[in-house]
């Protein structure tokens, strides 16, 4: 049951930073215990209104007009953050806002009126099959936790999960003799996410081999499926710089991250013939909308659907 939300007295004309401050604050309590939002999402939103409370200075939020939030709009395309992240700055925004409303500090939510742009779809960068073969293949014996290593890269390609959601994976979580694993998504979804037979043979190999090892050293045996040396979860940010590190050896772009590895897997399975629903589900996407992002990168199933289905192919 939601909380009720802690009403705050209103600012007084002039406003200063620790003013903004506070609000905020509450703000971010707000998100976490009435909204339900993830932790990230919190995290994000968090750093948004901080780059919001840098532009305002000292001003009272409480007089700002319209052109006042058109010219952070305007700043954000200024710093040139791709339009994505102009577009999060302006969601979080018009959430501040509407706290701000609905706990009686303003009137009226000024930065619903901030127009919502269209965003330009960015082709997401995705490595061929072949160059997936070598990145899998890239930890060796002579690294120190190289079936660890492998298993993290096949999961994450055989699964499609987000860097995040792998971190979070318990080892009650996967079913190697199903073929499955459960992934605890965005706003704390649930879904099944098969697991192929090349990754299911690294992870049994991992547990078989050097999991033991790792969850020994700490005093309580750890849940979490990928350890880290010191038998704690493998954070995210971890397992960003071992991919980094393995796009480096295998010759891979260095603009790789753990979500180059999504993208590849979901354009692979639609260039395989995978139904674009059932792609959405094992992405867990909200929205068809934003799995069809996917269609735009392989134009060749685009093309042998037109050579399959039209008249005059």
């Amino acid at each position: 049951m939601a909380r009720a939300r802690r009403k705050l007295v209103p600012p007084q004309p002039k406003a200063r930073g620790d003013s903004t401050q506070r609000l905020t604050a509450a703000f971010l309590d707000y998100l976490r215990g009435e909204c339900r939002l993830a932790d990230n999402t919190v995290a994000a939103y968090q750093r948004d209104i901080k780059r919001f409370r840098r532009w305002l200075g000292n001003r009272n939020i409480t007089g700002l007009k319209i052109a006042d939030l058109s010219d952070f709009a305007a700043t954000l395309h200024e710093l040139k953050l791709a339009p994505a992240s102009i577009a999060r700055h302006i969601v979080a925004l018009r959430m501040f806002f509407r706290y701000l409303q609905l706990e009686g500090l303003l009137k009226d939510n000024l930065a619903e009126l901030l127009g919502s742009q269209k965003l330009w779809q960015r082709v997401p960068e995705v490595l061929s099959p072949q160059m997936v073969d070598r990145f899998l293949q890239s930890p060796q014996s002579y690294d120190a936790y190289w079936r660890r290593d492998r298993a993290m890269l096949e999961l994450l390609y055989a699964t499609g999960c987000r860097a995040s959601e792998l971190s979070n994976l318990r080892t009650s979580d996967v079913h190697l003799a199903e073929g499955y694993c459960l992934c605890h998504g965005k706003g704390n979804k649930e879904r099944l996410a098969p697991i192929g037979r090349l990754a299911r043979k690294a992870v049994q190999e991992y547990l078989d081999d050097e999991r033991s090892q790792l969850a020994a050293v700490p005093a309580t045996p750890p849940v979490w499926l990928l350890l880290s040396r010191s038998g704690r979860r493998l954070r995210r940010e971890a397992i960003w710089e071992l991919v980094k590190k393995y796009a480096v050896r295998a010759g891979a772009p260095e603009s790789i991250s753990p979500h180059t590895m999504r993208h590849s897997f979901a354009t692979h399975l639609l260039a395989g013939g995978a139904d674009l629903r059932q792609v959405q589900e094992m992405l867990g996407h909200a929205s068809i909308a934003t799995t069809q992002i996917y269609t735009h990168v392989d134009q060749s199933r685009l093309k042998k659907v037109h050579d399959r289905f039209h008249p005059r192919a």
